[in-house]
């Protein structure tokens, strides 16, 4: 089987693996909305007792076995070789919508090179009487019926939802969105036809934005308008991470808080056994380990702030 051409190589495509839209988009969400601050409390002990022996065994399992995820449930216990074809089908599927949202973001990717963000205002032909700009007058009415126009770039230029009367009825196919698609599993592929010697390569590339999150963060607070920022010297009462520690009694908060670790670290998809087969046998992936978990969880807790 082959091996990394270097340990680097495999390292940034595990954490380019774990660090990934959860870590964006989700984790800020679940953060505020289940107490701010006090979030980290559950989520830091489900990652310690929970996600990190997972995201340990999965590597170790692929390092020892240096096969994929259908043959070595085989080799483990031939009853349950079921589970690597179920791997392999989920696997399938969360492609299908994690490749769409990557469709949007390339879209809008495009769409950004207008000499105005065609989101940015009401003039569009898509927008309709109800599109409201808050950010654009001085002195704006808001309504149940206003929409941003932000809010109806995305349902109607880019999702084109008002040309759908339903399941029965989608519509037509939306030409500009299906491109992005062929190209993102063009990207895809391209990336992974000759295994690990590409996507080796790709796996430095995927990563980058995590060092963009510091210089984010920095510009964020110094801005003026935010709470908190250092334009203000005292914390400011909407502050986006309060710290209520009662919603630590709350069992949804520890269900939100062990969704979103495995969620965000990803164990039981296959794609660490496999990264972790072309290991050398003797490779210490425990600390392989340690090092991906603690890049995930300080990723997620730089893109609450960067976000909010």
């Amino acid at each position: 089987r082959d091996k990394w051409s270097k340990k680097m190589d495999f390292l940034l495509s595990v954490i380019g693996f774990a660090v990934d839209l959860g870590n964006v988009w989700r984790f800020p969400y679940i953060c505020y909305q289940n107490g701010g601050g006090a979030f980290l409390i559950p989520y830091t002990l489900m990652a310690v007792f929970g996600g990190v022996p997972l995201f340990y065994m999965e590597l170790a399992l692929g390092q020892f076995h240096r096969t994929g995820a259908i043959p070595i449930w085989k080799r483990i216990c031939p009853i349950f070789k079921g589970i690597g074809f179920a791997i392999c089908i989920i696997g399938l599927y969360v492609s299908f919508y994690y490749n769409t949202i990557i469709a949007w973001a390339l879209y809008y990717f495009y769409s950004s090179f207008s000499g105005t963000l065609p989101w940015a205002s009401c003039d569009n032909p898509w927008n309709t009487p109800d599109c409201t700009n808050y950010f654009g007058r001085s002195n704006v009415t808001w309504t149940n019926f206003s929409r941003s126009p932000a809010e109806e770039f995305y349902t109607r230029k880019v999702l084109e939802i008002h040309k759908s009367r339903g399941l029965y009825d989608i519509g037509g196919i939306h030409w500009q969105l299906l491109l992005c698609l062929f190209l993102i599993f063009a990207i895809v592929y391209f990336s992974l036809w000759k295994g690990v010697k590409t996507s080796g390569k790709a796996g430095d590339e995927v990563w980058t934005h995590v060092p963009t999150q510091p210089p984010s963060l920095c510009h964020g607070v110094s801005m003026p308008w935010v709470p908190g920022g250092t334009s203000q010297p005292h914390p400011s009462p909407k502050d986006p991470l309060p710290c209520p520690f009662s919603c630590c009694f709350s069992h949804q908060v520890w269900v939100d808080a062990a969704a979103q670790i495995f969620f965000s670290l990803g164990p039981g998809f296959g794609v660490l056994l496999a990264l972790a087969s072309y290991n050398p046998f003797h490779n210490n992936c425990y600390r392989d380990a340690l090092i991906t978990s603690a890049v995930n969880c300080l990723t997620s807790f730089l893109s609450g702030f960067v976000i909010f």
